[in-house]
């Protein structure tokens, strides 16, 4: 398996910028990875680091949803 683009590269202001706006809009973490050139693993422990939540923010909690 190749590695990404950008493995063992150190996330810059702007890498940081884009993984929060990309958070916002609820985009997959596996997606973010892909349009980062990171790996998901990276980029969940990198959003965990700086305090962006990667939880889709439009979709109900497991088990709640009305029948």
């Amino acid at each position: 398996m190749a590695k990404p683009s950008n493995h063992g590269k150190a996330w810059s202001a702007g890498d940081n910028t884009r993984l929060t706006d990309l958070a916002r809009r609820n985009t997959p973490t596996r997606v973010i990875g892909l349009k980062m050139g990171r790996t998901e693993d990276a980029v969940q422990s990198h959003a965990s680091e700086i305090g962006v939540s990667l939880k889709p923010t439009n979709q109900s909690p497991y088990g709640t949803k009305k029948k």
